[in-house]
């Protein structure tokens, strides 16, 4: 079996100084593919280099099956406070003359509990939604111009991203990243050919309606992610309580290799082990179909 993480953080510092050994240990767990989206622009150049840096890393390591590293190109409704219409078209531009390095525009969305925060920095939510629309039309644009699939960041928006998603018809969709929603929430994205991110939500108990949506739903339109080093692995899988003596010794190394072991790509087969036991599927189904998904999205 073989794994994509399809939403991995990798130009995070948490990962910068181990990153040879973090890179190996996901090749031993047959991770062959990590794609890596941007935030804003302060880090598009950071992920554009990080794909030859990790192929210069891992060639010191072994020359069996190097892990493929994916960059992405987009900015997050999180970090839009201080940008305008000049960074959209930096973004542009640089999608453009990267166009055969990108797989994808992204992370890009609407943030609905951002914009209710919008007060604290001077501006209002209906401000602050319009400039989250605003960015959001623009990249959605450029996708559907340059024909790429786009990586979506959603929180207490749903409603906001579905009417831009109908409007766009995009040709190549993409995901819907680290979904949690109900069944006709994901089957509304379904309909119009995305695919929903699953990561450690599922590792929580008390997110019973993301799981059992995710039961319903069909394989077809499953990916597997981490968001690594962001949200980190529910205790209940983690847990020192909960963990075996080889799980804990596994989790031991995982601590030595970043900086900031909240997340890992590693994490990636936890979460599929997971998903396992929640779907009827044989583990060796589940795996061979994400990885079909995946290619469908971006390698088609």
């Amino acid at each position: 079996m073989q794994f994509t993480d399809s939403h991995c953080h990798l130009d995070d510092i948490a990962f910068s100084e181990q990153l040879p050994a973090l890179l190996a240990q996901c090749q031993q767990l047959a991770i062959n593919r990590i794609i890596v989206p941007s935030i804003a622009p302060d880090n598009f150049t950071q992920v554009l280099n990080l794909a030859k840096r990790c192929l210069d890393n891992l060639s010191n390591i072994t020359n069996t099956n190097p892990i493929k590293i994916y960059p992405c190109l987009g900015i997050h409704p999180w970090f839009l406070q201080a940008l305008n219409d000049s960074h959209l078209q930096t973004l542009s531009e640089l999608v453009i003359k990267s166009r055969n390095e990108i797989i994808a525009v992204g992370e890009i969305g609407i943030d609905g509990a951002i914009a209710k925060q919008a007060v604290n920095h001077g501006q209002t939510p209906e401000d602050n939604l319009h400039h989250q629309q605003h960015f959001f039309d623009f990249q959605l644009n450029l996708a559907k111009q340059q024909n790429l699939p786009v990586i979506i960041h959603h929180r207490q928006s749903h409603d906001k991203i579905m009417p831009f998603l109908k409007r766009y018809q995009l040709e190549r969709k993409g995901i819907i990243h680290g979904f949690s929603g109900s069944y006709q929430q994901a089957m509304g994205y379904i309909d119009l050919g995305f695919k929903l991110g699953v990561g450690s939500t599922i590792t929580y108990s008390r997110a019973k309606k993301t799981i059992n949506t995710l039961k319903r739903l069909p394989l077809e339109s499953l990916v597997l992610e981490t968001d690594a080093p962001s949200m980190p692995l529910s205790r209940e899988v983690t847990g020192e309580e909960v963990l075996t003596n080889n799980e804990r010794r596994e989790q031991e190394k995982l601590e030595t290799l970043v900086s900031s072991p909240t997340n890992s790509p590693v994490n990636l087969i936890k979460i599929f082990e997971v998903l396992s036991t929640i779907r009827p599927e044989s583990s060796e189904e589940i795996a061979n179909q994400l990885e079909h998904n995946i290619n469908q999205i971006f390698f088609t």
